[in-house]
């Protein structure tokens, strides 16, 4: 009889798979979309001092939003709390191509309302990410899942290779706004599949979701993101706002603790981080998303000036990056289903990530774009390696019931990575901008805009000195990036080989109710 289950099991992957492809691409595609965009909307807007803060924004929603989609999938079901996430998502992305436009209020508001806006996007985008994950946690047993995250991974390698060139041609030829509404008719046809295909168990347990932990947890999360963002820039460290900043942040991470013991269903559940495997890969994919978020958000900006590529060209200068990622990530997947070994990947992913953040680190006025490419081939098959192992060790070390949270917790910790990658490293550019001749070629003060057609009006000499300033700032931010990553392959050593399950163990049905118990490969 456990032939007919995995059979029946097999066609509903293959067809859900294709709208979980869809759904993962709307939340990576954006994100990858607004990086070709940034200088148009800086252009339009002003306020180059808050440039990164549309990233930011998107990535912080993301963070604090995560655990919550999470746990609520795993309390009322995946199918409703996933398509719920959608909906937001779609929501956000219309607000934000309405940013400054007159509907919602002038230019003059634009950057404001574009960061808030930004902020609701992520918080859909949360649920897509640790729904797709999850949701094949659930049709898949772990021995299998490295075959499938690594098509996930995949379309995560080929949205980000779509997002620049799609964004730059929509920058280009449209308007950056077309860079947010092109998210709806995707996102309509993910919603119309979706609700129609994917057919998973209803659950509910009588538990409330833990607010007051999720609460606490967004109130440190943010208190540390502005630290990083504001120190230093807006404010000295000694300052009143950073030093209250800092007291916010540790009072409400050490309740968040205390809470979370005591909750029935925690938001982050704190026993998980007892699983060795687990409390490592939560570091290593913290420190991911700390290098690879934060460092890749500068390569348009310096192709862009420094290379002098158009828009839609500094997208298609990415596509080495992403080759690197895609290849990669479908040949390890492959190969961990068929072996059901995966210690090996990690380890040999952060090397390559060194190496790949080490090489980017040489980039200057004289860097051809051929280099240039070559440098991000490294760091794209080391993303490759990590990208789907990091999600596959954290699930395969918790039990079914708690496989929302594992998959919540690890997207968590790469987003939270992202979020402060992004927030650090913007504020270490603008530093060494300020300290070039560039920061001042390119109006740092208040609401200063990037004039890229001024730039080229500049004299021969000027010119270089101010392009010599801005690829000094982005090798910097590189160098900071090459410190970080160093742990990562220090880390995963001490990953311990626990073999993959063969079989998924089946959740209790909500009526009480025997089920059938999951077959065994």
């Amino acid at each position: 009889m456990s032939q007919p289950s995995q059979a029946a099991v097999r066609p509903n992957v293959r067809v859900v798979l294709f709208g979980l492809m869809i759904a993962m691409m709307l939340a990576m595609l954006d994100n990858m979309i607004v990086s070709t965009a940034l200088p148009r909307i800086v252009n339009e807007f002003g306020g180059l001092d808050h440039f990164t803060w549309v990233v930011t924004a998107y990535v912080l929603g993301t963070t604090v939003s995560t655990p919550i989609w999470g746990k609520l999938g795993d309390l009322y079901g995946r199918k409703s709390v996933f398509l719920t996430s959608v909906a937001i998502f779609l929501v956000g992305s219309a607000l934000c191509g309405m940013a400054g436009s007159g509907l919602l209020g002038g230019p003059a508001d634009g950057m404001m309302q574009l960061i808030a806006f930004r902020a609701v996007q992520g918080l859909g985008a949360g649920g897509l990410m640790v729904g797709v994950m999850a949701i094949i946690g659930d049709l898949v047993p772990p021995r299998e899942r490295g075959r499938y995250q690594g098509m996930i991974a995949g379309i995560m390698a080929i949205a980000m290779v779509a997002g620049p060139l799609v964004g730059g041609f929509i920058t280009d030829h449209l308007s950056w706004r077309w860079a947010f509404y092109v998210n709806l008719p995707l996102g309509g046809v993910a919603l119309a599949l979706l609700i129609t295909t994917m057919h998973l168990p209803k659950y509910r347990t009588e538990h409330r979701i833990d607010w007051l932990g999720a609460g606490l947890l967004s109130v440190g999360i943010t208190s540390i993101v502005l630290i990083t963002t504001w120190g230093g820039n807006e404010y000295d460290w000694g300052s009143g706002q950073i030093l209250g900043l800092v007291a916010l942040a540790v009072v409400s991470l050490i309740a968040f603790g205390f809470v979370e013991r005591r909750a029935p269903e925690p938001i982050l559940p704190l026993a998980l981080f007892a699983n060795r495997n687990f409390a490592l890969i939560s570091v290593i994919g913290f420190l991911l998303g700390f290098a690879m978020f934060g460092a890749m958000n500068f390569l348009p900006l310096y192709q862009q000036t420094v290379q002098g590529a158009s828009a839609t060209n500094s997208g298609l200068l990415l596509l080495p990056l992403m080759f690197g990622m895609l290849v990669v990530s479908l040949l390890v997947g492959r190969a961990i289903t068929r072996t059901g070994r995966y210690r090996a990947y990690p380890i040999i992913g952060g090397v390559a990530m060194i190496a790949g953040m080490g090489l980017l680190t040489m980039l200057d006025v004289g860097t051809s774009k051929l280099e240039s490419s070559l440098f991000m081939v490294v760091l794209g098959a080391g993303m490759g390696f990590l990208m789907q192992t990091s999600m596959l060790i954290a699930q395969n070390s918790v039990a079914q019931k708690d496989l929302g949270a594992a998959s919540g917790a690890a997207t968590f910790f790469r987003s939270i990575g992202g979020s402060f990658g992004i927030s650090l490293f913007g504020a270490i550019f603008a530093n060494r901008l300020a300290d070039s001749a560039a920061g001042g070629a390119f109006g740092g003060g208040e609401g200063g805009g990037m004039d890229l057609e001024q730039l080229k009006e500049l004299p021969a000499q000027v010119r270089e000195t101010v392009l010599a300033g801005l690829a000094d700032a982005v090798s910097h931010v590189f160098l900071w990036a090459v410190l970080f990553t160093v742990a990562i392959p220090v880390l995963a050593w001490f990953i311990k080989e626990i073999p993959l399950r063969t079989a998924n163990e089946t959740p209790a049905p909500a009526t009480g109710e025997e089920s059938e118990p999951a077959p065994v490969a």
